[in-house]
């Protein structure tokens, strides 16, 4: 069996809600009293594993932990315990936009995220043209992003990302936004990516995104690991747990 993509073991993540926060020494001080604060935990002791090649996705209801382990996997946060080990170069799309600067073009963001993601500038300009083509905003590449919609935003950040050539993509959310040809060009790419061997990891609230992408999936509960196997089998289980209406 090939080693796993990415071994998430024991993972635990928390965050603490400060309810009176000091803000500096002197505050402390006159205060005469510590910050009060209580913990949250996103995600508790979670542990399983992503097979290479494999189409992942991690479901869950709002609040489950499911972007705050994404961002641990794209080493955004980093886990208050345990361990993330992911086997290659791993790309993430985790918000709209995010790594733009509002003020530059299209075309100078290509560049500045390119960097972000790790590509060198020899890579993306040997990219540009297919980046640019993929994103579908050819028309408005020289204008500054600040103008640009939300879907004009994700169309580019994506196309950028699948282009970076990861063996791990991270994905959030993605195919919420744009049009179904656009939807069409990613869910493509996502074959194209499994037929090269390699590995995506997807949180969608789409249940038949999921089941139509995914072929393993793990659904989170209030942080807690409920399932984790087949896609088919996972959804089922999550699905079975809402209350009816």
């Amino acid at each position: 069996m090939s080693e796993a993509a990415i071994t998430v073991d024991q993972v635990s993540k928390r965050f603490r809600l400060y309810r009176e926060r000091n803000q500096s020494l002197k505050s402390a001080i006159m205060r005469g009293r510590v910050s009060v604060h209580n913990d949250f935990w996103a995600l508790k002791d979670v542990s399983f594993e992503v097979p290479t090649g494999s189409t992942f996705g991690l479901i869950g209801s709002n609040g489950s932990g499911k972007s705050t382990l994404l961002k641990c996997l794209a080493k955004i946060y980093n886990p208050t315990s345990g361990t993330i080990t992911a086997r290659g170069r791993v790309a993430a799309l985790l918000e709209v936009g995010s790594g733009f600067h509002p003020e530059l073009t299209g075309r100078e963001n290509i560049f500045l995220n390119g960097s972000i993601l790790g590509m060198t500038k020899k890579e993306v300009t040997r990219k540009l043209d297919e980046i640019i083509d993929f994103s579908g905003v050819e028309a408005f590449i020289d204008q500054p992003v600040k103008n640009y919609s939300s879907g004009m935003y994700v169309r580019l950040g994506f196309a950028i990302a699948i282009n970076v050539d990861p063996e791990i993509l991270v994905v959030d959310e993605v195919l919420a936004v744009g049009d179904a040809e656009f939807q069409e060009k990613c869910k493509q790419r996502f074959a194209d990516f499994r037929a090269a061997g390699k590995t995506v990891v997807l949180v969608s609230h789409s249940m038949d995104t999921v089941t139509d992408m995914c072929d393993q999936a793990a659904w989170l509960n209030r942080g807690d690991l409920q399932a984790v196997g087949p896609a088919d089998e996972t959804i089922k289980a999550y699905l079975d747990s809402l209350p009816t209406v």
